[in-house]
């Protein structure tokens, strides 16, 4: 139960985590390793058959645990320094220093009572009380610097050899085994932290993209809430106050009036819900049949011209749906801006682009400074243009009046869309008229 329940928990964690427990496991186990090498070399028959206190190599047996014990914490801290996560006490440090200096003074004295020839394993026992140091120390210094305090250590660990009745020959070999094994495994200990940095820089970009990807949808949803509601509301508002003057002189075509707001307001809720779901598709014929019907029954005279696109060329899909956008959101706010009595809508298609110009006029004079880039509808269109490389200009025109345009670049070859003024010759799908305002001679 016990070895499935390790299992479970191993396999839920993800990519990094195990590669964080994997090395951090693999870093306490040359901690460990050569921390039970040094102390059963210790206790070895040359050692027991000397001279040697049993207090000293009970002390230095001592010794190596609490510097293992040390060592194992002092790796965690390090490592999380190296990838960013904490700081390293530099009291540990020390502390980790002063046991490994105790420990190998503890070895050396051992070998000294049991004589090199004797005891040729203090080779191995030495380089086996450097490593834990050495595995800690690469990740808090530079590079150069741990080659130093190696090679320092070393040379000391060599002298140490020589002094304790070693030769000359065998102190070099003390200097260069305890040199070579340890610089061995720091760069193995460095390489492995470096990629566990790598793994945690991608983990944490992977989080960062996961935010932006929420928050670019909730920037969508809010771009499309406002261009979805905006134009409906704005209608429903105007139709409601004309039921009220003709409730108030007792007109019965208030009901008439009452009747197609509640009809607007269902078709909001169905594109609302369109829009949660984001499934809902904008199509320019439909846009400006709708527009030009809204603008109308608000007593706006809306012309719409198409002079660039001739029977049987079509426009790209993304490209209709963007300037469906653009429609939408200027009948938008044809509708709410000024005191407007015309307005025009001019489609024009060329070999490269497709221009879309709004113009209508009403204007308030306090409009003329305003900038053309204010408002989250206009935003919003530049963003969807942006995405096909197009651009917007709004602002006033003089005498009045308000231009909208847009400009999308066409690909190469183009494939485009039969003309949206042929489309609005046929009748509309039942959903279609449903969910787009009619126009005012189909109403009446």
């Amino acid at each position: 139960m016990w070895v499935r329940t390790r299992v479970r928990r191993w396999q839920r964690r993800d990519g990094f985590d195990k590669i964080d427990l994997y090395t951090r496991g693999t870093l306490h186990s040359l901690v460990w390793g050569a921390i039970l090498c040094e102390g059963l070399l210790s206790v070895t028959r040359p050692v027991r058959h000397s001279d040697a206190p049993a207090v000293l190599i009970a002390g230095t047996v001592l010794t190596a645990v609490a510097q293992g014990v040390c060592a194992a914490r002092l790796v965690g801290r390090t490592l999380d320094s190296y990838v960013g996560r904490r700081t390293t006490e530099p009291r540990l440090v020390v502390l980790a220093a002063v046991l490994m200096a105790a420990n190998a003074a503890g070895v050396l004295t051992l070998g000294a009572y049991a004589g090199p020839d004797e005891f040729p394993e203090i080779q191995m026992a030495l380089a086996a009380v450097v490593l834990p140091f050495m595995t800690s120390l690469v990740l808090v210094v530079p590079v150069w610097t741990s080659t130093a305090c190696l090679v320092a250590v070393a040379a000391g660990v060599g002298g140490g050899v020589w002094a304790a009745g070693g030769n000359a020959l065998f102190a070099l070999a003390t200097f260069v085994s305890v040199a070579l094994g340890n610089a061995l495994v720091s760069a193995t200990v460095r390489v492995s932290a470096w990629s566990l940095g790598v793994m945690l820089k991608l983990r944490e970009a992977k989080d960062v993209e996961t935010r932006l990807a929420v928050a670019e949808e909730r920037l969508r949803f809010g771009r499309d809430m406002h261009d979805v509601l905006g134009r409906n509301l704005a209608v429903i508002a105007l139709k409601s106050e004309l039921a009220v003057e003709l409730a108030q002189r007792g007109k019965p075509a208030a009901v008439d009036q009452m009747t197609e707001v509640q009809r607007i307001a269902r078709d909001s809720q169905q594109e609302f819900r369109d829009v949660v779901r984001g499934y809902r598709e904008i199509d320019l014929p439909t846009e400006l049949a709708g527009a030009q019907g809204v603008l109308e029954a608000a007593g706006i005279t809306c012309a719409v011209r198409d002079s660039g696109l001739r029977p049987g060329e079509h426009l790209p899909a993304d490209v209709r749906s963007a300037l469906g956008w653009v429609v939408r959101e200027a009948a938008t706010n044809v509708l709410r801006h000024g005191d407007p009595r015309r307005c025009s809508i001019h489609l024009d298609t060329d070999r490269d682009s497709v221009r879309l110009v709004v113009e209508n006029d009403g204007v308030p004079q306090d409009a003329a400074g305003a900038s053309p880039g204010a408002g989250s509808g206009l935003r919003g269109l530049r963003e969807r243009l942006g995405a096909l490389d197009g651009r917007l200009e709004a602002g006033p025109a003089g005498d009045g009046l308000f231009r909208l345009r847009a400009t999308v670049p066409l690909p190469s070859p183009r494939t485009a869309v039969p003309s949206p003024l042929e489309d609005r010759r046929h009748p509309r799908p039942l959903e279609d008229r449903r969910r787009h305002p009619r126009p005012l001679e189909e109403r009446r």
